[in-house]
C-alpha cells in the first residue's frame, strides 16, 4: 500500500477488520474449546494413564509456541491476513491428525497431530492483535477485548457439542473422545477461508501506511518517535505467562479429576464450556476497566481472581458439578484480565514496525508456560492430588503482585 490513504480511512477499516475477526473468532473458538475438553480423556484412554493425561496440553501448547514464532513472521513480512489464515489452517490439519490417531490407536501420531493442532491455538490468541492494530492508545484495551469476546459463542458450543459429535463419530466408526476433533477441524477449515477471503484491508499493513503518512504530513498532530520499552515487555510477558501456566494446569486436570470421580463427558464439557465462556465473554467490561483504571490495577486483579479460583477447586468435593463450575468459571476470569491487560501493555510498549515481530515472540513465551502448566499438572495430580495443584496454581499467580509493583515503581509509560 504505497498510495495515499483517504481521511476515515482508519475507523471505517477498523469496523470492517473487528467484523470479519469476529466472525473468524467464533468458528476459531469453537475448534478450540471442542479439543480442550477432551484432549486429555482421548490421551489417558489410549496410554492408560493418568499421570500423562496432561501431555495433550503439553504437545499442543509446545506446537502453538512454534506457531507463535512463524504466524508472528509472517505477520511482519506479509500481514496479518497470511500469517492468521496459515495459522488457522494448520490447527484444522492437526484436528485431521487426532481424528486419524484416535482411528488407528497410535499414541505417537496422536502427539504428532497435537503438535500440529496447537497451532490454532496460537493463531486463536494472536488474532487479538489484529484488533488493536488500527485501534487509538486509548482504545486498544477494548478493540482487544472485541476480538477476544467472539471466541465465546463457539467455545461455549463446542463442549456442548462434545456428546454430539462423539455420537456422530460413533456412527461413523471413529472412537468417540475423537468426535470434538471432527467439529475441530470442519470449524478451523471455515476460520481459514473467512480470514483468507475478507480480512481486507490487511489490519497491520494498512497501520504502517496510516502511520508514515501521517509522521510525514505537517498538518497532524505529531507522534512521538517512541521505541521499545523494554520494562512494558517484560511486564506484560510476565503477567501473560503466569495467567497462562495457571489456568492452563487447573483447566487440564479438571475434567480428569471429575472423570474419577463419576463424572461423564456431558458434565465436563458443561463445566470446561463455563470456563471458556469465562474466558472470553467478560471481555467488553475488562477492556472498559483496563482502559478506565490503567494496565496494572486489573493485572493485580488477575493474580487476585485466580488464588480464588484455586481455592474453590481445592475445596469442591468430588460430587460437586456447581462448584467445578465456579472454580473454572473464576479461572477463565483471572485469564481474560491477564491476557487483555498484557496485551495492552506489550501494545504500548513496542513501536508499529517492530509490533507484530515481537508479539510474536511473546506469545512464544506463554504458550511455554502453558505446555509447562499441561505437561507438570497431571504428574501433580498422580503424586499429591488434584487439590494441591489447584491451591499450588492459586498462590503461584500471586506473583504477579509483585510484578505489577516492580512495574509502577518504574513507572511504566500508558500504563494508565
Amino acid at each position: 500500500m504505497t498510495t495515499s490513504v483517504p481521511a476515515g480511512t482508519r475507523s471505517q477499516a477498523q469496523r470492517r477488520i473487528l467484523t470479519v475477526l469476529v466472525a473468524a473468532q467464533v468458528l476459531s473458538g469453537a475448534g478450540l474449546a471442542a479439543g480442550v475438553a477432551v484432549g486429555a480423556l482421548l490421551a489417558q484412554d489410549l496410554l492408560d494413564s493418568t499421570s500423562l493425561a496432561g501431555l495433550p496440553s503439553a504437545v499442543s501448547t509446545a506446537g502453538s509456541a512454534l506457531a507463535a514464532i512463524a504466524v508472528g513472521r509472517i505477520s511482519h513480512a506479509r500481514g496479518r491476513r497470511p500469517g492468521l489464515a496459515a495459522g488457522y489452517l494448520a490447527g484444522a490439519v492437526g484436528s485431521a491428525g487426532v481424528v486419524a490417531a484416535a482411528v488407528v490407536g497410535d499414541a505417537v501420531l496422536l502427539f504428532l497431530a497435537l503438535f500440529v493442532y496447537g497451532a490454532g491455538m496460537a493463531t486463536n490468541l494472536q488474532a487479538r492483535y489484529a484488533g488493536a492494530d488500527l485501534a487509538a492508545p486509548t482504545q486498544r484495551a477494548r478493540a482487544v477485548s472485541t476480538v477476544l469476546v467472539a471466541t465465546t459463542l463457539g467455545g461455549v458450543v463446542g463442549p456442548n457439542l462434545a456428546p454430539v459429535t462423539g455420537d456422530l463419530a460413533h456412527a461413523l466408526g471413529i472412537p468417540y473422545l475423537a468426535g470434538p476433533f471432527i467439529l475441530a477441524g470442519a470449524a478451523y477449515a471455515m476460520a481459514t477461508v473467512v480470514l483468507a477471503v475478507w480480512l481486507r484491508p490487511d489490519p497491520l499493513l494498512l497501520a504502517r501506511t496510516l502511520d508514515a503518512e501521517q509522521q510525514g504530513d505537517p498538518s497532524e498532530v505529531p507522534r512521538p518517535a517512541a521505541g521499545t520499552s523494554r520494562s512494558g515487555v517484560l511486564a506484560g510477558t510476565l503477567v501473560m505467562v503466569l495467567t497462562q501456566l495457571v489456568m492452563v494446569a487447573i483447566m487440564t486436570m479438571t475434567p480428569v479429576h471429575m472423570q474419577d470421580h463419576g463424572h461423564g463427558t456431558a458434565a465436563s464439557g458443561l463445566v470446561i464450556a463455563i470456563h471458556i465462556g469465562s474466558m472470553y465473554l467478560p471481555s467488553p467490561v475488562t477492556g472498559w476497566l483496563v482502559d478506565r483504571y490503567g494496565r496494572l490495577t486489573i493485572a493485580a486483579a488477575a493474580g487476585l481472581v485466580l488464588l480464588a479460583a484455586g481455592i474453590v477447586a481445592a475445596v469442591a468435593p468430588g460430587e460437586s458439578v456447581a462448584l467445578f463450575a465456579v472454580a473454572l468459571a473464576l479461572l477463565g476470569l483471572g485469564w481474560n484480565f491477564g491476557v487483555v491487560t498484557g496485551t495492552a501493555i506489550i501494545t504500548d510498549a513496542v513501536p508499529l514496525a517492530a509490533r507484530a515481530k515481537t508479539q510474536g515472540t511473546v506469545d512464544v513465551s506463554i504458550a511455554i508456560a502453558g505446555g509447562a502448566g499441561g505437561m507438570t499438572s497431571g504428574l501433580v495430580v498422580a503424586a499429591a492430588g488434584y487439590p494441591l495443584l489447584a491451591i499450588g496454581g492459586g498462590i503461584l499467580a500471586l506473583a504477579i503482585v509483585p510484578v505489577v509493583m516492580a512495574t509502577a515503581r518504574s513507572r511504566l509509560p500508558a500504563q494508565g
